[in-house]
């Protein structure tokens, strides 16, 4: 059985970023793992095009601990320097140290609201923000929603969450809906919210 084919433009016709967008972009995501997962793979992307980081997601799994926030927010500096080490991931000392950093903040962030999923569907009460944009060209790069959000992070202790990346993450995981309204993912996200 065929794939089903991308009206966003973005995916071209790489299968893995067909997959990825076929699959899981824009699908709203409640799960904590998950939603940490995004966090610091987004952070990593950043200055980078998005299938780099795709193509690298899985050996991030393996040496982040399939990116449970507990055991990332324990690495001392020898696990940071045998990271900075892999030519599997980003090799980024700044982009490695705010995942652990990241990580802790997270926990205190779940600690203190349940979860981090209901902070962050907090913003949104509870549902996603669906955009009806017709190109690519509709789509921001950032939006007041993604500042506001990108504020209160900093001011929790995360980094790397500047307000285009925190867009492209709200995007990645399914706050806001920026399939166009030609994708069938659309539609197909929209029902998932």
């Amino acid at each position: 059985m065929a794939e089903p084919a991308a009206a966003c433009p973005w995916p071209g016709d790489d299968p893995l970023y067909l997959a990825y967008h076929d699959r899981e972009w824009g699908v709203p995501v409640r799960d904590d793992r998950l939603l940490f997962e995004f966090l610091i793979l987004e952070g990593a992307q950043a200055g980078l095009a998005w299938i780099t980081i795709l193509r690298k997601r899985e050996h991030y799994r393996q040496v982040f601990d399939q990116f449970d926030p507990v055991q990332v927010a324990a690495y001392d500096e020898d696990r940071i320097e045998r990271l900075l080490a892999d030519p599997g991931i980003v090799r980024n000392r700044l982009k490695v140290e705010s995942a652990v950093s990241n990580a802790r903040a997270f926990l205190t962030v779940q600690q203190a609201q349940g979860s981090f999923a209901e902070w962050l569907w907090g913003w949104v009460d509870g549902r996603p923000i669906v955009n009806h944009f017709r190109t690519m060209d509709e789509v921001p790069a950032e939006t007041d929603l993604s500042r506001k959000i990108s504020r209160e992070l900093k001011r929790l202790g995360f980094r790397f969450v500047g307000p285009t990346i925190i867009y492209a993450y709200l995007q990645a995981v399914g706050v806001v809906n920026d399939h166009l309204v030609g994708c069938p993912r659309h539609a197909a996200c929209q029902q998932s919210g």
